[in-house]
């Protein structure tokens, strides 16, 4: 009988979400590949997902809204949002953590940079704020990976560009001097 019981438990452990669909506790999103753990490969059809995001300009220490959404009734179980550079492989600036359906996660040891799936509830929109950081050069995308289930997922849906309004050079001194750049 306690044969039984373990082949049960055993079974359901690793079965069940399979076959409900839900991800597997130990599914995660790498950092720099946006790929997920799965043997199967990303979709290459057009995603039925956006990100939007509420400015199109930013200074350091702003805070952006940040929205992924489904198109439609698609749905989404997991993510993993970052903020990039153009043409970069490494997030910046931080996520302050608002929907209770997100969490923030450490990329190259730095806290919160990017955000995921706090649970594999379907998701038809998830919210967070963005804190842009003071060393961003250039121009930025917001990246994301989007798990619908164990199947279909897409790698690399991207926002509009962001544009910084201001840039910081340290000069010979150490001291920080603020450059303003202003487009027409």
């Amino acid at each position: 009988m306690r044969r039984h019981s373990c082949f049960v438990f055993l079974f359901c452990g690793i079965f069940l979400p399979g076959i409900l669909g839900f991800p597997q506790t130990n599914t995660s999103i790498d950092c720099d590949s946006l790929l997920p753990n799965y043997e199967v490969e990303p979709q290459t059809s057009a995603p039925p997902y956006i990100i939007a995001v509420s400015f199109d300009n930013f200074e350091p220490g702003n805070e952006v809204q940040v929205t992924l959404e489904a198109l439609g009734d698609a749905g989404f179980k997991g993510f993993n949002l970052q903020a990039r550079e153009i043409d970069g492989d490494v997030p910046v600036g931080t996520f302050k953590i608002t929907d209770p359906n997100t969490k923030g996660l450490e990329c190259h040891n730095m806290t919160n940079s990017a955000v995921s799936n706090a649970n594999s509830d379907v998701k038809q929109k998830v919210t967070t704020t963005w804190i842009a950081p003071h060393d961003v050069r250039g121009e930025l995308q917001f990246i994301a990976t989007v798990v619908q289930n164990l199947e279909n997922f897409w790698v690399g849906i991207q926002s509009k560009t962001l544009t910084p309004t201001h840039s910081e050079s340290v000069n010979a001194t150490g001291k920080s001097k603020r450059k303003v750049c202003f487009s027409v």
